[in-house]
């Protein structure tokens, strides 16, 4: 990644929001922050940036949401997405969206910078040993669901044939490890 780089992060956490921008300007490039979607296409229209640091939950919006019309703003945009509720199934619907890459929190500064500058995939990286839990499954399963009814919760307790204040409860658990 080249130096002073315009990036904005979008995440509704704003002491996250302004110590991620602090330190990826310690890094020597340009930043600034929007806490939800609007202030993120706002500053889009007004600011051609280099990069995106979207996080996936923007309090009741999701961020794979923004990913195209920050893409339609600049078509070259380079956006990573970083969430604490990472899901095979959020990670792959932000790369077909238009997303670069794709990390869990907590990721640094160091690590963002790394993912936003490669520029290809990685066929050697390892494969796991174990395959995944019951429960992780569980919780791929539900993300999936969730994303195919685009956040509704009621949609997707109804599909999951599950009561829509246990899969609340289920979704206020951090993901199981893989």
């Amino acid at each position: 990644m080249s130096p002073a780089w315009q990036i904005l992060v979008v995440d509704d956490d704003a002491v996250y929001a302004q110590t991620m921008a602090r330190s990826l300007g310690r890094r020597g490039h340009q930043v600034m922050t929007a806490l939800d979607s609007a202030s993120a296409l706002a500053c889009a229209a007004q600011t051609r940036f280099d990069a995106v640091v979207l996080d996936l939950r923007l309090a009741t919006e999701s961020g794979l949401q923004l990913i195209v019309p920050l893409k339609s703003a600049n078509p070259k945009v380079r956006i990573l997405l970083l969430t604490g509720f990472a899901s095979i199934a959020t990670a792959v619907e932000a790369i077909k969206l238009g997303a670069v890459h794709y990390l869990a929190k907590p990721a640094g500064a160091r690590e963002i910078l790394l993912a936003l500058g490669r520029e290809a995939g990685d066929a050697e990286m390892s494969l796991p040993e174990e395959p995944l839990s019951v429960d992780r499954l569980e919780w791929e399963h539900i993300q999936k669901v969730l994303a195919e009814h685009e956040g509704n919760l009621s949609a997707t307790a109804r599909a999951l044939k599950m009561h829509r204040r246990t899969l609340q409860r289920k979704l206020a658990k951090k993901p199981v490890r893989s």
